[in-house]
Protein backbone atom coordinates (compact mmCIF):
# COMPACT_ATOMS: atom_id res chain seq x y z
CA UNK A 1 0.00 0.00 0.00
CA UNK A 2 3.18 2.15 1.00
CA UNK A 3 4.53 1.50 -2.20
CA UNK A 4 0.98 2.54 -3.88
CA UNK A 5 0.90 5.65 -2.06
CA UNK A 6 4.50 6.88 -3.36
CA UNK A 7 4.23 6.55 -6.66
CA UNK A 8 0.69 7.49 -6.62
CA UNK A 9 2.02 10.79 -5.55
CA UNK A 10 4.79 10.88 -8.27
CA UNK A 11 2.78 10.30 -10.60
CA UNK A 12 0.34 12.91 -9.73
CA UNK A 13 2.85 15.63 -9.86
CA UNK A 14 3.89 14.83 -13.55
CA UNK A 15 0.04 14.54 -14.43
CA UNK A 16 0.52 18.26 -12.23
CA UNK A 17 -2.56 17.59 -10.25
CA UNK A 18 -1.69 19.68 -7.42
CA UNK A 19 -5.04 18.09 -5.77
CA UNK A 20 -3.99 14.69 -5.61
CA UNK A 21 -0.77 15.98 -4.69
CA UNK A 22 -1.73 17.65 -1.41
CA UNK A 23 -4.36 14.93 -0.28
CA UNK A 24 -1.37 12.36 -0.53
CA UNK A 25 1.40 14.50 1.31
CA UNK A 26 -1.69 14.87 3.78
CA UNK A 27 -2.38 11.50 4.04
CA UNK A 28 1.90 10.66 5.16
CA UNK A 29 2.66 9.70 1.77
CA UNK A 30 6.86 10.55 1.90
CA UNK A 31 7.77 13.49 0.20
CA UNK A 32 10.72 11.96 -0.94
CA UNK A 33 9.98 9.22 -2.13
CA UNK A 34 11.29 7.49 -5.84
CA UNK A 35 10.41 5.64 -8.73
CA UNK A 36 12.05 3.18 -10.60
CA UNK A 37 13.93 5.76 -12.20
CA UNK A 38 15.16 6.96 -8.64
CA UNK A 39 12.79 9.95 -9.60
CA UNK A 40 11.01 12.24 -7.07
CA UNK A 41 7.64 13.85 -6.97
CA UNK A 42 9.34 17.03 -7.07
CA UNK A 43 11.70 15.95 -10.26
CA UNK A 44 8.67 14.32 -12.51
CA UNK A 45 6.72 17.45 -11.61
CA UNK A 46 9.73 19.27 -13.17
CA UNK A 47 9.80 16.90 -15.99
CA UNK A 48 6.75 18.03 -17.00
CA UNK A 49 7.17 21.93 -15.95
CA UNK A 50 4.43 21.64 -13.72
CA UNK A 51 4.70 24.59 -11.88
CA UNK A 52 2.12 24.82 -9.46
CA UNK A 53 2.31 21.53 -8.07
CA UNK A 54 6.19 22.12 -7.95
CA UNK A 55 5.27 25.20 -5.82
CA UNK A 56 3.19 22.94 -3.84
CA UNK A 57 6.02 20.28 -2.82
CA UNK A 58 8.72 22.72 -2.59
CA UNK A 59 6.89 24.76 -0.39
CA UNK A 60 5.98 21.32 1.57
CA UNK A 61 9.72 21.07 1.76
CA UNK A 62 10.30 18.36 -1.13
CA UNK A 63 14.62 18.17 -1.56
CA UNK A 64 15.46 20.54 -4.96
CA UNK A 65 18.83 18.67 -5.00
CA UNK A 66 17.57 15.19 -4.91
CA UNK A 67 19.46 13.09 -7.57
CA UNK A 68 17.86 10.28 -9.92
CA UNK A 69 19.36 7.59 -11.59
CA UNK A 70 21.29 9.51 -14.31
CA UNK A 71 22.65 12.13 -12.34
CA UNK A 72 19.84 14.53 -12.66
CA UNK A 73 17.90 16.48 -9.93
CA UNK A 74 15.14 19.14 -9.88
CA UNK A 75 17.41 21.94 -9.86
CA UNK A 76 19.83 20.73 -12.98
CA UNK A 77 16.73 19.80 -14.86
CA UNK A 78 15.61 23.08 -14.15
CA UNK A 79 18.50 25.28 -15.02
CA UNK A 80 18.83 22.31 -18.82
CA UNK A 81 15.27 22.70 -19.76
CA UNK A 82 15.01 26.59 -19.02
CA UNK A 83 12.10 25.65 -16.71
CA UNK A 84 12.37 29.25 -15.03
CA UNK A 85 9.97 29.64 -12.60
CA UNK A 86 10.47 25.78 -11.05
CA UNK A 87 14.54 27.16 -11.40
CA UNK A 88 13.85 30.21 -9.36
CA UNK A 89 11.96 28.17 -6.72
CA UNK A 90 14.95 25.68 -6.27
CA UNK A 91 17.40 28.74 -5.88
CA UNK A 92 14.99 29.98 -2.83
CA UNK A 93 15.27 27.00 -1.17
CA UNK A 94 18.43 25.51 -1.34
CA UNK A 95 19.70 24.79 -4.62
CA UNK A 96 23.50 23.46 -4.88
CA UNK A 97 25.39 25.28 -6.98
CA UNK A 98 27.94 23.57 -7.19
CA UNK A 99 26.17 20.34 -8.38
CA UNK A 100 26.97 18.98 -11.50
CA UNK A 101 24.92 16.70 -13.89
CA UNK A 102 25.84 13.28 -15.30
CA UNK A 103 28.27 15.06 -17.72
CA UNK A 104 29.92 16.66 -14.89
CA UNK A 105 28.77 20.06 -15.73
CA UNK A 106 26.62 22.98 -13.50
CA UNK A 107 23.57 23.92 -14.80
CA UNK A 108 24.46 26.79 -16.46
CA UNK A 109 26.44 24.75 -18.71
CA UNK A 110 23.42 22.91 -20.65
CA UNK A 111 21.32 26.19 -20.37
CA UNK A 112 23.86 28.35 -22.17
CA UNK A 113 24.37 25.51 -24.75
CA UNK A 114 20.40 25.47 -25.49
CA UNK A 115 19.92 29.30 -25.56
CA UNK A 116 17.91 29.89 -22.53
CA UNK A 117 18.77 33.46 -21.95
CA UNK A 118 16.82 34.30 -19.20
CA UNK A 119 17.96 30.88 -17.17
CA UNK A 120 22.06 31.87 -17.72
CA UNK A 121 21.29 35.67 -16.47
CA UNK A 122 19.10 34.00 -13.78
CA UNK A 123 21.72 31.14 -12.68
CA UNK A 124 24.54 34.41 -13.15
CA UNK A 125 23.04 36.18 -10.43
CA UNK A 126 22.74 33.63 -8.02
CA UNK A 127 26.46 32.71 -8.58
CA UNK A 128 27.02 29.66 -10.47
CA UNK A 129 30.53 29.48 -11.71
CA UNK A 130 30.90 30.92 -14.82
CA UNK A 131 34.23 29.02 -15.72
CA UNK A 132 33.63 25.62 -14.46
CA UNK A 133 35.07 22.98 -16.96
CA UNK A 134 32.89 19.58 -17.90
CA UNK A 135 34.02 16.20 -18.56
CA UNK A 136 34.24 17.11 -22.21
CA UNK A 137 36.42 20.09 -21.68
CA UNK A 138 33.79 22.68 -22.19
CA UNK A 139 32.69 25.66 -20.49
CA UNK A 140 29.43 27.50 -20.41
CA UNK A 141 31.16 29.70 -23.27
CA UNK A 142 32.70 27.50 -24.95
CA UNK A 143 28.91 24.97 -25.35
CA UNK A 144 27.28 28.43 -25.93
CA UNK A 145 29.39 28.70 -29.12
CA UNK A 146 29.92 25.02 -30.07
CA UNK A 147 26.58 23.51 -29.48
CA UNK A 148 24.58 26.77 -29.83
CA UNK A 149 23.42 28.13 -33.80
CA UNK A 150 25.11 31.44 -33.35
CA UNK A 151 22.07 33.76 -33.58
CA UNK A 152 20.47 36.44 -31.15
CA UNK A 153 20.24 33.92 -28.49
CA UNK A 154 23.57 32.70 -28.33
CA UNK A 155 25.10 36.00 -29.02
CA UNK A 156 22.97 37.53 -25.44
CA UNK A 157 24.41 34.84 -23.74
CA UNK A 158 27.96 35.06 -24.64
CA UNK A 159 27.55 38.48 -23.97
CA UNK A 160 26.21 37.89 -20.17
CA UNK A 161 29.35 35.02 -19.90
CA UNK A 162 31.95 38.05 -20.45
CA UNK A 163 30.07 40.23 -18.61
CA UNK A 164 29.79 38.09 -15.85
CA UNK A 165 33.68 37.44 -15.92
CA UNK A 166 33.85 34.26 -17.88
CA UNK A 167 37.39 33.95 -19.03
CA UNK A 168 37.51 34.26 -23.24
CA UNK A 169 40.69 32.58 -23.31
CA UNK A 170 40.14 29.71 -21.60
CA UNK A 171 40.40 27.32 -24.11
CA UNK A 172 38.91 23.82 -24.50
CA UNK A 173 40.56 19.77 -24.12
CA UNK A 174 42.28 20.46 -27.72
CA UNK A 175 43.96 23.45 -27.30
CA UNK A 176 40.88 25.59 -28.98
CA UNK A 177 39.76 28.69 -27.19
CA UNK A 178 35.94 30.46 -27.72
CA UNK A 179 37.14 32.70 -30.13
CA UNK A 180 38.56 29.80 -32.63
CA UNK A 181 35.32 28.02 -32.41
CA UNK A 182 33.25 30.93 -33.46
CA UNK A 183 35.60 32.09 -36.20
CA UNK A 184 35.31 28.57 -37.26
CA UNK A 185 31.32 28.29 -37.56
CA UNK A 186 31.62 32.37 -38.90
CA UNK A 187 29.69 33.47 -35.76
CA UNK A 188 31.18 36.42 -36.79
CA UNK A 189 29.27 39.08 -34.12
CA UNK A 190 29.97 36.56 -31.01
CA UNK A 191 33.72 36.76 -32.46
CA UNK A 192 34.06 39.99 -32.50
CA UNK A 193 32.83 40.11 -28.87
CA UNK A 194 35.23 37.72 -27.63
CA UNK A 195 38.00 40.16 -29.12
CA UNK A 196 36.93 42.65 -27.54
CA UNK A 197 36.32 41.13 -24.26
CA UNK A 198 40.27 39.70 -24.37
CA UNK A 199 42.02 43.34 -24.99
Amino acid sequence: MAEATEQGLIEAAGRGDATTVRQLLADGAPIDARDGRGRTALLAATHANRIETAKLLVEAGADVNARDDINDSPYLYAGARGHLEILRMTLAHGADLKSTNRYGGTALIPAAERGHVETVRTLIAAGVDVDHVNKLGWTALLEAIILGDGGSRHFEIVRLLLEAGARPDLADKDGVTPLQHAQARGYDDIAALLTAARR
